[in-house]
């Protein structure tokens, strides 16, 4: 649909993507804190599986117009939360802890 784009507008296009589907799953969690007590119900739990995965959607075609394998980025985030934990420092701030 986009791919006829310029790299930026493609980027952006993306971006934008990721940040108004995560928008729809923050307020789909927001009801249910609001309305529901914090229970999530089988019918919510599924619309909320349906917005996540249109989240996943955006975040794997920007992987892959970074030309970065998706798999790679989950692997690499793994390990990076895992030697955070190691070295005490999880719960700090900071990119680069």
């Amino acid at each position: 649909m986009y791919a006829k784009q310029d790299k930026e507008f493609i980027l952006m296009y993306l971006c934008m993507g990721i940040a108004g589907e995560g928008g729809e799953v923050i307020e789909k969690i927001k009801k249910v804190i609001r309305n529901d007590g914090g229970a999530i119900s089988n019918e919510k739990r599924q619309d909320l599986k349906k917005e996540i995965g249109d989240v996943l959607w955006y975040l794997s075609q920007l992987s892959g117009e970074l030309d970065v394998p998706f798999g790679d980025v989950a692997e690499a985030n793994i390990k990076k939360l895992a030697d955070r934990q190691v070295r005490g420092v999880i719960k700090s701030e900071g990119d680069t802890r």
